[in-house]
């Protein structure tokens, strides 16, 4: 079992910046991926960004340029820093942790930019 937890959501205003944290714990050896997905009101849940153990990144297009993932092994952290915020990055930002066994979500932490 992997438990995440994310944390760092807020309100922003346009162009301006975030750093999501998520945390994992428990069978943290077995995770061979872990990515940022996002939903926001009346969509479809979508991949933001992933990265591998090997530190290979993946990006939508939407924010490449703009958000940054990277993971920290020895703490166990991904973060995702999101850059020249726009009003439709608006959403509920997900952590997920993949392990060959299974794959698991954080609780989501809420992201708003607006003026």
């Amino acid at each position: 079992q992997v438990q995440l937890v994310e944390s760092g959501g807020g309100l922003v205003q346009p162009g301006g910046s975030l750093r999501l944290s998520c945390a994992a714990s428990g069978s943290i050896f077995s995770i061979n991926v872990m990515a940022w997905y996002r939903q926001a009101p009346g969509k479809e849940r979508e991949l933001v960004a992933s990265i591998t153990n090997g530190g290979i990144t993946n990006y939508a297009d939407s924010v490449k340029g703009r958000f940054t993932i990277s993971r920290i092994n020895a703490n166990n952290t991904v973060y995702l820093q999101m850059n020249s915020l726009k009003p439709e990055d608006t959403a509920v930002y997900y952590c997920k942790a993949w392990t060959v066994q299974s794959n698991y979500w954080g609780q989501g932490t809420q992201v708003t930019v607006s003026s």
